[in-house]
């Protein structure tokens, strides 16, 4: 019996988010979803249930509105580093939920990394 892509997704998610709360030690969490146009990022506070800074394509600030390309999710991550400094946050893990870490996931991790995110 064949599982169907999104079944697999799922499971995958579950997997990666399950391991990485396992040894979260209270960080906060980095989390990024990908849509077939937009990209985005939040930095969620997982105890207290509260999201503390987000970056999406759909801001018409960042000039990415509706697109999902490898430049876009590199501004999204700088974007999300630079919110986050100034918040006061320089520590999180990342949840790349049920993506692969590849591409476009790639790029908005590397842009976090050297915007000062450590992860």
């Amino acid at each position: 019996m064949a599982n169907t892509k999104r079944e697999l997704f799922l499971k995958r998610r579950l997997r990666v988010r399950n391991k990485l709360k396992a040894s979260a030690n209270g960080r906060l969490r980095l989390s990024v979803h990908r849509s077939s146009k937009n990209i985005s990022a939040q930095l969620i506070d997982d105890a207290n249930g509260v999201t503390l800074a987000a970056a999406s394509t759909l801001e018409k600030d960042l000039g990415f509105v509706g697109k999902n390309n490898v430049e876009a999710s590199a501004a999204i991550g700088r974007a999300i580093a630079e919110r986050a400094k100034a918040a006061g946050i320089e520590e999180c893990y990342f949840d790349r939920g049920g993506f692969l870490f590849h591409g476009k996931i790639k790029a908005l991790a590397d842009a976090a990394r050297e915007g000062g995110l450590k992860f």
